[in-house]
């Protein structure tokens, strides 16, 4: 949900065309040139798109559960979730994957509930080492399980197309709970089915 004050007022749409405008000329530009007319709105649904995390709920995306597991007791991981969020410094892309694990205690979750916590805490303005805590976090608040493990790997533009220009540039963030911080066999096993 979005985090406003009370005292906060939303933009409306049209404020935030207008400040869309604003920036294209304060770049240079003519926002009433051709290649440009539909520039505002196109931006400010794109932003709609990009920051959609702050209207969902992650806690409320895990509450579907299955206890129906005959017992299993291993542990559940999901490799290579793509992972496209904007850095709250300069709101530029940090494009990544994340790789998510835990041990179940007594239920389930449908995997893809997964990928959409991801999802909702990358759609919104975010540093990597918080977006990391927030899904480990959420998974062992929501399902209870014996453990969580959470590694994002990703690059940011913030880093690779302005200050000091270095491409080809990770940054990798853990969050390890329960199982996956206290026992060593534990996060080997998981590491090793990430492929680290």
């Amino acid at each position: 949900m979005c985090s406003q004050n009370s005292t906060d007022k939303r933009p409306s749409r049209e404020e935030a065309e207008d400040a869309v405008r604003t920036l294209l000329r304060w770049a240079g530009d003519d926002p009433d040139r051709e290649g440009l007319r539909g520039t505002p709105d196109r931006v400010v649904r794109s932003y709609g798109e990009f920051f959609a995390g702050y209207e969902q709920d992650p806690a409320e995306i895990l509450r579907r559960t299955f206890e129906e597991t005959d017992g299993y007791d291993e542990m559940v991981v999901l490799r290579d979730i793509r992972v496209e969020s904007y850095c709250e410094h300069h709101m530029v892309p940090i494009i990544g994957v994340a790789h998510v694990a835990y041990l179940p205690r007594r239920r389930v979750v449908g995997i893809s509930k997964l990928a959409r916590v991801v999802e909702v805490y990358a759609k919104r303005l975010q540093i990597q080492e918080k977006m990391t805590a927030q899904v480990a976090n959420t998974i062992q608040e929501e399902l209870d399980p014996l453990g969580v493990a959470v590694v994002i790997d990703a690059n940011h533009q913030c880093m690779s197309t302005r200050g000091i220009h270095k491409t080809g540039v990770s940054m990798v963030t853990s969050r390890m709970l329960g199982a996956f911080r206290d026992d060593p066999i534990t996060r080997r096993e998981f590491f090793a089915m990430i492929g680290r």
